[in-house]
């Protein structure tokens, strides 16, 4: 059998394409940026053909970068960013519209109407999720409705539509196959998550036609197989997850209570919490983390929508740093915020609060107030709420959370993963590998195709790399209730219109 994989990481910013051996390695990395659109304020958008052309371009550069020839490939495996939805025509094969990214906020007002509906907690029961403009209904919605004679198309089955892993398995198969996985499913506003099903009843409240939605298929297993055209030969697909899940997957979380945080643009927090749905009661998603034959694998997760982002913008959109490193060496001079809370809410806010109308505040500011405090209350803002996230997770779960697997891009900055460990105080573990989320996809697609014989092989290739220790001293109920009295006055701001 061929030794390596091929990882397609389709992120929200840039198309990634890693190749791993047989032991876990990263062999070779390739990475594209593309385009981000925004037609108007809180609208997010990608150009999907641009999307396919930089999966297909970095993919194709990865092999070359690796040496190996592509029959050394045993599998692909794909992670995408979530709930960015594409509606494309089965004939043309074109996009209708730009794919709508998570992050739009376009159809936010629909939400609250079907909130003062009433249609939440059977909403919340079948699927695990809350009403929310992040989701895939209301966008493939938003686009029937908008998009001259979408409709009438959708109405005689000639729209397919499907998150950005449907849409780049039809163009690697040449539209033979329209699928996605569990995962991806439970995203949409329109799985039931305890019959595995698409709901019949959520699809008639959405208004979306079924024979547009794609096949759910496993996480791992024999999914599909690319044309010859893409990849001089065919390859078998054999993984499939989002980008948490297989973030979850990859940090070897395999058993119930074990949590992992991705810090990428969001942030992401996932328990394992076994083969049972727990609905959450303070505001946390319920999900698929993971299906694999006949095991089911739940888990709840807390969506923190800006993170890694609220560095981009001090970089492009303040100017206070030129490259994300640079933060860290400002750290070094900044002792503390200086009064400064900054509640990064572009986008509204994730778990637990979930205000969608919630914009970006910064409060505390004085004549004394310099970009280092700024800079600081940034970095801040990612630890706060994600321990707004781990304390309802707690509660959920009834379990005192004692150890955090993290990975994403800002785990390089060590100023926030140490001041994490003392805003949680709980032990913070960086892994050995960086590329956890590639790597989660690269595991279920080895597992599908049978490159590692079982979970327990693969949990022998995981090993700690840094960890961080909460002082003892730090004052967070101090500090917690700061950002508390921020995110109040966000609310305050958002609501009183």
């Amino acid at each position: 059998m061929s030794n390596y994989i091929l990882a397609l990481d389709q992120g929200t910013t840039s198309s990634r394409a890693l190749i791993f051996d047989r032991n876990g390695k990263t062999i070779s990395i390739a990475q594209k940026e593309f385009r981000q659109i925004f037609p108007k304020p809180g609208w997010v958008e990608h150009d999907a053909n641009e999307i396919l052309s930089s999966q297909i371009g970095v993919a194709a550069e990865v092999i070359s970068l690796s040496k190996i020839k592509t029959d050394d490939l045993a599998a692909i495996g794909i992670t995408n960013q979530r709930e960015t939805t594409v509606v494309w025509d089965r004939t043309t094969g074109e996009p209708i519209y730009n794919a709508i990214v998570w992050q739009d906020r376009r159809t936010s007002d629909y939400c609250d109407e079907l909130i003062a509906q009433g249609h939440e907690p059977m909403i919340r029961e079948k699927t695990g999720l809350v009403i929310d403009a992040y989701f895939v209904a209301t966008k493939v919605k938003w686009i029937l409705d908008h998009v001259e004679g979408a409709r009438e198309k959708a109405e005689a089955g000639q729209l397919a539509l499907g998150t950005i892993d449907s849409w780049l398995i039809w163009n690697f198969t040449q539209g033979e196959k329209h699928i996605t996985d569990s995962t991806n499913a439970s995203r949409y506003l329109l799985y039931n998550i305890h019959t595995l099903s698409w709901d019949d009843e959520l699809l008639e409240l959405f208004g979306i036609p079924k024979n547009m939605l794609p096949e759910v298929c496993d996480s791992s297993g024999a999914l599909a197989t690319t044309s010859g055209a893409i990849f001089s030969r065919k390859i078998p697909i054999t993984g499939v997850a989002g980008d948490q899940h297989a973030a979850l997957f990859g940090q070897m979380c395999t058993e119930p209570g074990m949590v992992k945080n991705t810090y990428g643009t969001g942030c992401f927090m996932l328990m394992n919490i076994g083969d049972k749905p727990i609905i959450s009661k303070n505001k946390l998603l319920t999900t698929l983390a993971w299906k694999i034959g006949d095991e089911v694998v739940y888990a709840l997760e807390g969506s923190i929508f800006i993170a890694g982002a609220v560095v981009q913008w001090l970089r492009d959109g303040l100017g206070i740093i030129h490259s994300a490193p640079e933060i860290e060496e400002l750290m070094d001079n900044t002792e503390d915020n200086g009064g400064v809370s900054f509640v990064p809410a572009f986008t509204g806010l994730g778990a637990p609060h979930w205000d969608q109308h919630a914009r970006g505040t910064i409060v505390g500011i004085t004549r004394g107030t310099t970009s280092g405090h700024i800079a600081r209350a940034a970095l801040e803002s990612i630890a706060f709420q994600t321990y707004d996230v781990l304390k309802a997770m707690e509660a959920d779960a009834d379990i005192e959370i004692k150890e955090l697997r993290v990975d994403g891009g800002a785990t390089a900055n060590r100023f926030l993963m140490q001041f994490q460990s003392d805003v949680l105080q709980c032990g913070i573990v960086k892994p050995e590998t960086s590329e956890i989320t590639a790597l989660g996809a690269a595991y279920l697609a080895g597992l599908g195709i049978g490159l590692w014989d079982d979970v327990e092989q693969i949990k022998r290739q995981w090993n700690v790399k840094t960890e961080f220790k909460p002082n003892d001293d730090f004052k967070v109920k101090e500090s917690v209730g700061q950002w508390h009295r921020a995110i109040n006055t966000t609310s305050y701001w958002s609501n009183n219109k």
